[in-house]
């Protein structure tokens, strides 16, 4: 079927806000399983809006397929409101314009989302440290953490990651997916690992408790990541090689060992949870349970990879996704099954986070587990990197 063709098709289709039945995913629990606090009970809206919940790969608003700019709208606030996430990771690294460097750039746009922040002090709030998360949630305002999908903002300069850092930029991913001076992108096709000037990042964030994010990373550079910090590390958006070969999801060697040294996987809500057609919340439990069982209760949260404002494929949607489709493919940056719209259409809602706690809450998980993947395991890896 034709990219085109295939996102008519889903124009038709109705957002879900409530819970699907569970059509029984990969097991969990049981003998031998990492994951020991699995036993029934529900999980209610107030045990939801009692928990801390960061969504540690996120936006306010779409930027997979740009649908809003800024200012924000009121709408677009509701949303956010509306959603009862505390934090998320919000990118603002840009890549260089003809006009602009990426550093220039990424200046510009950390200081639209600034404006925001001021202009809406009853919806936002910056991040900072783990108390201004707990404060947000005091608060209940959206508490944004700036952070990169790649490290071309640093150039050269070390001293470019302390200028970011003192700008409140506390995540950085090594690289996106091709390479740079620091290592290889999942998209590389030899993956010589993390350079010499990769390392002296790497040594340089965990100084100044920049949390190293390796999601988009090569396996190699990846693996390199993982060694070569002297804190837990982050994969902050992605899933598992094993339920789904693909490169942005990772082996399970690789999972252990982040988990092991510990790090924080975050399962995203993308199309490369499966190997055909749309995915949806079926596909994201699964991803989300396997990575439970291997790398343990503690070791994995939600990276969701979404806008809180929902994707709307009605419209000029299929001439927009078009667009940014050949725009990646021309800059070699675009993975396989993009042409996919990026999102699962039953969490395609504000509450997202919600609708999976509910889901897992339905397959048997305790309400501290659901706490834990909800954000209590992104928090604690926060808490030792940011506070160290």
């Amino acid at each position: 079927m034709k990219r085109r063709d295939f996102v008519r098709g889903l124009v038709g289709m109705t957002t879900v806000s409530g819970i699907l039945t569970s059509q029984g995913c990969v097991q969990t629990g049981g003998p031998g399983s990492r994951a020991s606090s699995m036993i029934a009970d529900g999980f209610s809206q107030r045990q939801y809006q009692d928990a801390i919940v960061i969504d540690a790969l996120a936006s306010p608003i779409q930027f997979n397929i740009p649908q809003r700019d800024f200012p924000l709208t009121s709408s677009d606030l509701e949303s956010v409101k509306a959603s009862g996430i505390t934090a998320l990771n919000l990118t603002v690294n840009r890549r260089a314009t003809s006009e602009l460097s990426s550093f220039e750039a990424t200046l510009a746009r950390m200081a639209q989302w600034e404006r925001e922040i001021d202009t809406h002090p009853d919806v936002f709030s910056r991040v900072r440290s783990v108390a201004d998360i707990r404060a947000a949630k005091q608060n209940a305002t959206l508490g944004l953490i700036h952070g990169f999908q790649d490290t071309v903002p640093f150039g050269e300069d070390l001293q470019r990651i302390d200028t970011f850092h003192g700008l409140g930029v506390r995540i950085a991913q090594l690289t996106y997916n091709i390479g740079n001076k620091v290592g290889s992108g999942s998209l590389v096709p030899t993956d010589s690992g993390l350079t010499e000037f990769g390392r002296q990042v790497v040594e340089r964030m965990d100084d100044l408790g920049m949390l190293v994010d390796l999601s988009h990373c090569g396996p190699q550079t990846t693996i390199d990541g993982i060694r070569a910090s002297r804190m837990p590390v982050a994969i902050t958006h992605s899933g598992s090689n094993t339920i789904f070969k693909h490169p942005r999801n990772k082996d399970d060697s690789v999972l252990r060992e982040m988990a092991d040294r510990g790090g924080v996987l975050g399962i995203y809500l993308m199309p490369f949870l499966n190997p055909a057609g749309p995915p949806d919340i079926d596909d994201m439990i699964t991803h989300l349970e396997y990575a439970v069982n291997l790398c343990g209760e503690d070791h994995v949260g939600i990276g969701s990879d979404q806008g809180i404002v929902p994707l709307d494929i009605a419209g000029d949607f299929p001439a927009n996704f078009e667009r940014v489709s050949a725009s990646r493919q021309a800059a070699g940056i675009a993975a396989p099954r993009e042409d996919i719209p990026p999102y699962l259409p039953e969490l395609n809602n504000p509450q997202r986070m919600q609708i999976i706690a509910e889901r897992l809450a339905d397959r048997g998980y305790s309400i501290r587990l659901i706490e834990k993947i909800l954000g209590d395991n992104f928090l604690r890896l926060f808490e030792e990197v940011w506070e160290a």
